[in-house]
């Protein structure tokens, strides 16, 4: 027996879900760090309130993919947790620019904290599923296509999230500005209405598209290929939570070498998503790292969110091209020349002229995005039993998880005491760490290079 070919739309129906969780993830990057100095965090303490998102995501994704592989019932076995956590995260959009009206009890500050971490766990509890129900529903033929079109749709809602607060104040006069410590009113509309995407795009996913049971993944005539050959790797079935460790010590030899590729990438992605706003408003608009309450670093900003829309675009774009380049020169070489252009857009921000040359950075950072985002995922995939998806997808994320959490507790420090207080260096730094990752592709062993 064979999984069903799967057509395009079927396969856009499958990961829609997605474009709302990303509008959601969006609109955190791109404000997040403002929406906490407004707050009173200071430039060099973005980092250490941003370890908050990959720490959730380092407890929660692997606990959640070792239990969505063993859930099964009426609703299926990855729908019930990317829609609990879309429900959670919504909360957490609505509430997190609105940190203030809880002053009576708790600092704003420490609010919107609480609200960040909330809003990532969520995240993560849906995130995890959607990526092993592409493994699960796809066969080995569709999944680089697959995982190009949950980019696709990625990069789609990210656009949308980020340039939502730009919008509803340049095009529908919303107003940016601070009062009396209060978050800009477009920052907390934008907010309200991505948690309404986000529920809405998470059940056109629930309602259209079907789970295989244990007993048809266990059916198909791969799976007992895939249990043999993986078995050494931790293929066998587990029943323990505690199991994940085991797992992990037992990981393929494939996952193992992207390891290192994941952590220069998203070593390199954290340090953007967290000073870029500080960075470009010092660097660009000449302003200075304590002068977060001002209109100007308020249009900063909102420019900001525009670059992040970019560089979003340009990926939700590029991945279609990604299963066509990947046929031609490989997985390996698409995607290590995506992160070296990633790279060189990052490097480029230092010597741009004004804001409006920044565009041209983005464009090469939301190539390496795009490669990020499906690349490593369609090259795991085929070293993966299917038994194990989940979970693996899940210790997958320690990868992604463990570089941010680096970051965040070096990452402030360096901003005050190596780099003067000047973010700039802080995307530099991203940059080379893009560059390196580039370089560790080639060790990678690609079992499965076929599209």
């Amino acid at each position: 027996m064979e999984k069903r070919r799967l057509s395009f739309w079927e396969i856009w129906n499958m990961s829609f879900g997605f474009l709302g969780i990303q509008m959601g993830f969006a609109l955190q990057n791109a404000n997040a760090s403002r929406i906490l100095q407004i707050f009173g965090a200071d430039v060099h303490e973005l980092s250490w309130f941003w370890i908050i998102a990959p720490l959730m995501g380092l407890i929660v994704q692997p606990v959640i993919g070792h239990y969505s592989d063993k859930t099964w019932g009426k609703f299926g076995r990855r729908k019930p947790y990317f829609l609990v956590g879309a429900i959670l995260a919504s909360i957490g959009l609505v509430l997190m620019p609105q940190a203030d009206m809880f002053i009576a009890f708790l600092p704003a500050l420490w609010v919107g904290a609480g609200m960040l971490m909330i809003m990532d766990a969520s995240f993560n509890i849906a995130m995890e599923p959607f990526r092993a129900l592409v493994g699960d529903n796809l066969r080995t033929d569709q999944r680089t296509l697959g995982f190009s079109v949950q980019t696709a749709l990625i990069g789609f809602g990210a656009v949308i999230g980020s340039w939502l607060p730009y919008a509803l104040t340049n095009w529908f006069s919303v107003s940016n500005e601070t009062v009396e410590g209060a978050v800009p009113l477009n920052l907390i509309l934008s907010f309200i209405i991505g948690a309404v995407i986000l529920i809405i795009s998470i059940l056109v996913t629930v309602a259209t598209t079907k789970e295989y049971s244990p007993e048809e993944l266990a059916s198909f005539e791969d799976e007992k290929a895939h249990s043999e050959a993986l078995e050494k790797d931790g293929g066998e079935e587990k029943s323990s939570l505690l199991d994940i460790f085991e797992d992990f010590k037992k990981m393929p030899e494939t996952m193992r070498q992207l390891s290192w590729v994941q952590f220069f990438s998203w070593f390199g992605l954290f340090g953007m998503w967290v000073f870029a706003t500080p960075a470009i408003a010092q660097h660009v608009y000449g302003l200075s790292h304590t002068d977060s309450s001002s209109s100007l670093y308020q249009d900063a900003g909102d420019w900001v969110g525009i670059l992040f829309g970019v560089y979003n675009l340009v990926s939700a774009l590029y991945a279609f091209t990604l299963p066509y380049i990947a046929k031609r020169i490989g997985r390996k070489k698409t995607h290590s020349l995506s992160l070296i252009i990633g790279g060189l857009g990052l490097l480029s921000i230092y010597v741009m002229p004004d804001k409006n040359w920044l565009i041209v950075s983005m464009v090469g950072v939301g190539i390496a995005w795009a490669s990020i985002l499906a690349m490593p995922y369609a090259i795991l995939a085929g070293s993966i039993s299917p038994k194990k998806m989940g979970v693996y997808m899940g210790i997958f994320n320690f990868f992604i998880v463990i570089p941010q959490i680096i970051n965040a507790l070096i990452g402030g420090p360096l901003v005050k005491y190596a780099y003067g207080n000047q973010a700039i260096f802080a995307l530099m730094m991203s940059g080379v760490s893009f560059l390196i990752a580039a370089s560790l592709v080639y060790k990678v062993k690609d079992v499965d290079d076929v599209i």
